[in-house]
Order: C-alpha cells, then structure tokens, then sequence
C-alpha cells in the first residue's frame, strides 16, 4: 500500500484497495501544517466569540430578569428535556449573522435524545425581544421542521414568545403560516409532535400547542390566546384576564387545548420526557452495521490538514483518514477522475459513500465517475457523504469541445434524482457549478455544514473582480470611450472586499445557507449524529434504471 504524496507536510496521493486501511503521512512539523493550524485556530476563536453572542440571547440584563422570576432559560431547558449526558447537535447557531437582529434569531434550534429517541427541538429565547420571530427565527425555524419531516424525527417545541416581531412583519406573515403547515403535515404523516408552553403563545402563535398532537401548559406562566385582554376589550367591549382568556388551568377544565398541565417549569419538563416515551417510537432505517472503531489518526490534525488559505491544495484521504471508522476506505476508480475520490466507508458504524473533491476542479472524468458513483449508491441503498473543496467545473476551449456542460450535466442529474440521504461537508471552496454538483443546498441534502474557514460563492473574489475588469475593459473598447485603469483599480478592490466578506462562513451560515459551520475536529461527531438522524427514515435509493456509462 502507497502513501500520501503531494504538498509537502500536508496531503498526498495513496491508492486504496477496495477495504484498505488509509495510511497518512501527514508531517506535524511541516511549516504548511503549521501554518494551517495556526489559521484554524484563529478563525475557531473567531467564530467561539459569535456562538458567545449566541448562547448570551438578550445580554446579561435579561437573563437576569428572567431567572429572577423563576423561569428557566431557553439553554437550561433543552439540558434538562434531553437525556443526560446525550450529544445536542445545535443548528444554524449564526442565524442573523451580520444584520440587525441578534445572532442565533431568538431561537434554538437542533437534534437531541429524549427518552431515547432522536427529536427535533425548536425551542424559544424569551430574553432576546420576548422571544418575538424575526425573518432569520422563521427560517431557523422551517429549517428545523424540514429536517423534522425528511428524516421523519418527532417535534418538540419549546414555547415562549411574543409572536411576531412587528417591525419586520412584512417579511415574516405570508411565510409565517408554514410553520402550522409543517406542524400539521407532520402529523399527517404520523411524525409525532409536542408543545411545551412555558410562557406566551399569542396571536398566530397560540396555533403551535393548537396544531401540536401533545400540548403541556404550564401554570401560571402560559398564556395561549388568539387576542390578549387589551385587543379583546377593543374588539368586543369585553372584561377578561389573561388567566381566564389563556391560561393553563383554563385550557385543561374549560377549552380542552391542554392535554397536561403543568405546576412548573421542571414538571413540564418532566412531561414531556414521559410523553416521549410513550411514543412507542421505532426507526425505519437499519441500524449501524459495521464495526464503529475510531479513526487511526488524531481528528486533532485536521487543524493542520484544513487549509489556511482555501487555494492552498490537500489530499482528503487525510481527512478521510482521520474520520471514518477505522481509517477504512474502499477507493472506486481511484486512477481515473483522480480530483475526485470516491469510495466506500463507515462513520459510527453507518456504511456511507463518500465524495470528495481532490484539488477543486471537475473536469469530464470526475464529472462521469461522480454520476456512475452516485447511481451505485443508490442501489445499494447506500447514504452519500460530499466533501467539498471545488473552484467548479472546468473551462476552456479544449474542455468546451470534449463535452465538459454535458458531463456536468450528468453528474447534476445524478445528484438531483438520488434518493438516499446526502450528508455535505465544505472543507475549503464550493464554487460555481461545482456547489450543484456536489449536492449544494439547492440540491436538498438532509444536512450540508462549513468547515470555519470555508467559502461560498459564485468564484473567488479575486476570480471575480478579474472577471468584471475584463468586461468593462470590453464594453469600453466595444463603446469607442477611453478606459479608465484608475477606476477600475478600485473598483476591483472594493469588489473583491465585498466578495470575500459574502463568501465567509459565517456570511453564508448566518444567511441559514448551511446548518452551521463547523471545527473540523468535530466532523465525524457531526457526521454520525446527521447518519443515526437520517436512518429514523427509510433508506431507500432511486430505483428504476440501471448503472449505465457516460
């Protein structure tokens, strides 16, 4: 068996047998490795400050306010809901990133263990503006319950807020409404869901407990009404209290909304564990199958094998290396289309495909073997891991002629119309058609996230600037007026500032492009958390061709 070979220090070139061990010969005291880590480090303490800004909601002041009359906040009830010492995969924690609006959105978001079933939680921050929705919280939010119906994972919502908020109701009504959309669909489909109402549940939001299978009110606290007491008096003249419009008590004696009343926050808590467990819930997938051992190699040194600079080229058999079960990586054509690997492996014991992309481009090669790889997976009704690190497909007269736009055209038609679960990973670059290709969020994967230095975007923004600086040098000579280098000198470099600002993964997460950006250490955590979620639904791949050449 061969090594790596390649940038010095960091990756290299290994062919793999079908059931080979990948062996690294990663050199820790390189100076690229170094350097590599050095940028890691960096950005993971940057993006350390903004999960700060996160798990903070409405500052010191508020969470302080809310402890002192009794409640719980958002974070200490999701500890409490999920099973002790259970993994929380927390989603689009940057949600909000960069705009007005607090990072996170008001809103927590993920998959947890309750009573030992995997479920989605959607749980209100009431000390960020009373919990109210912002554009970013309803996306967050129809994320969660995307990733809920197509999974097939029981909903708990934990409630507590104050609706919309109203400033920016002109961007959140029209899509508002599918969230009791989804709500109601997934119980069409007999995808368990659960309302646990802490506090306000007003206006439209009073239809979450409404369209929820189970709801829990806690007393004294939960207020679930379609108009609180000052709308009522205005619309009908009538006297009433919040406790008698929407309270607890109310909803379990009287209207019936309440199917468990809760003396406190704890016991709501408590009931909706027991609620859980009472679901009698079951996967569709299969289970793990293979042996579950660590990787060979430290997930540590993925620090130094991530580039700090995203054109700087690595070898992904090393990051391979250092996630998948025991190092273990079955190569499909590894000497043809050789700036994609592709293969077979397993993360926690879940037999996966895996592609991904070696040095960026695609060119024809790489383009057919993703599609007939893509295609064998589905036979064998096998999940697909994406890697990706690609500038896009190739260009030029050459690769024009030789059929480069059909070719890709093939390897996207593969990815659209598979059906077994796609997990995405962007370790470096995702650009151009590139992102289509290797299942972007436009291609529905179950769960797509960034490594912290990643980039998104249509090229690289040096590409770009370029790219316009040559049309206008165009347009002006087409014109018959001088061209204005000076101009364009700046031009280019505000451009290019733009770019790599919208192109950073924190840009892209906060936008809820992802499902949030990731230390690369933590991947094959991630990776099995997203695998044991997507096997709690049928794994089934597109049948109804066979396996053909192109």
């Amino acid at each position: 068996m061969s090594g790596f070979g390649g940038p010095a220090g960091v990756s290299g070139h290994v062919r793999v047998a079908e059931g080979s061990v990948l062996r690294s010969r990663l050199d820790v005291s390189a100076e690229l490795y170094r350097t590599n880590r050095a940028g890691q480090l960096a950005a993971l303490a940057g993006l350390e400050n903004e999960l700060d800004k996160a798990r903070d909601g409405g500052g010191a002041r508020y969470r302080d306010r809310h402890h002192q009359r009794g409640r719980l906040l958002v974070r200490e009830r999701v500890e409490l809901l999920v099973d002790r010492d259970s993994p929380f995969l927390e989603l689009s924690p940057l949600a909000g990133w960069g705009s007005e609006f607090t990072v996170g959105a008001s809103v927590v978001t993920g998959i947890g263990v309750v009573s030992d079933v995997e479920v989605v939680i959607v749980a209100h921050d009431p000390t960020v503006r009373s919990g109210a929705m912002n554009p970013f919280s309803l996306r967050k939010t129809l994320r969660a319950l995307d990733i809920a119906k197509r999974n097939r994972l029981p909903v708990v919502n934990l409630v507590e807020s104050g609706g919309a908020d109203l400033p920016s109701q002109s961007d959140l009504f029209v899509q508002a409404g599918k969230i009791f959309h989804d709500l109601s669909e997934l119980s069409s489909r007999g995808v368990p869901t659960i309302a646990l109402v802490f506090g306000n549940s007003t206006a439209g939001g009073a239809y979450v407990p409404g369209m929820c299978d189970y709801s829990v009110l806690v007393d004294q606290q939960a207020k679930v009404f379609l108009g609180g007491p000052p709308l009522v008096k205005m619309a009908t003249g009538e006297e009433s209290d919040d406790e008698e419009l929407g309270g607890a008590a109310m909803h379990a004696r009287v209207s019936g909304l309440a199917d468990y009343f809760a003396v406190d926050e704890r016991d709501a808590i408590r009931l909706g564990r027991r609620i859980v467990s009472e679901l009698n819930w079951r996967k569709r997938g299969p289970g793990p199958s293979l042996p579950a051992d660590p990787p060979l190699y430290d997930p540590d040194e993925l620090l130094g094998i991530a580039p700090a600079d995203f054109r700087t080229p690595f070898d992904p058999r090393e990051v391979l290396a250092r996630i998948v079960d025991g190092s273990r990586f079955g190569e499909y054509k590894p000497d043809y289309g050789r700036s994609l690997v592709t293969g077979w492996a397993s993360v926690h014991g879940f037999p996966v495909g895996v592609l991904a992309n070696a040095n960026g481009i695609l060119f024809s090669e790489e383009s057919k073997k993703g599609a007939e790889f893509i295609q064998l997976a589905n036979q064998i009704d096998t999940p697909l891991v994406f890697l990706q690190n690609t500038t896009g497909f190739m260009v030029g007269a050459a690769y024009e002629q030789g059929g480069i736009i059909k070719d890709g055209a093939k390897m996207i038609n593969a990815v659209t119309n598979s059906t077994v679960p796609h997990l995405t990973i962007n370790m470096a670059a995702s650009f151009g058609a590139g992102n289509y290709g290797m299942s972007g969020r436009a291609y529905d994967p179950r769960f797509m996230f960034a490594w912290v230095n990643a980039k998104l975007a249509v090229m690289g923004a040096a590409q770009l600037a370029g790219v316009l600086s040559i049309v206008g040098k165009a347009a002006a000579a087409a014109a018959g007026r001088p061209f204005d280098q000076a101009e364009d000198d700046a031009r280019r470099v505000a451009i290019e500032r733009q770019i790599a600002a919208e192109s950073h993964s924190f840009f892209v997460s906060g936008k809820l492009y992802d499902d949030g950006v990731l230390d690369p250490r933590d991947t094959r955590t991630v990776l099995g958390i997203a695998l044991s979620a997507a096997h709690s639904a049928p794994i089934e791949g597109r049948r109804g061709y066979g396996v053909f050449r192109m």
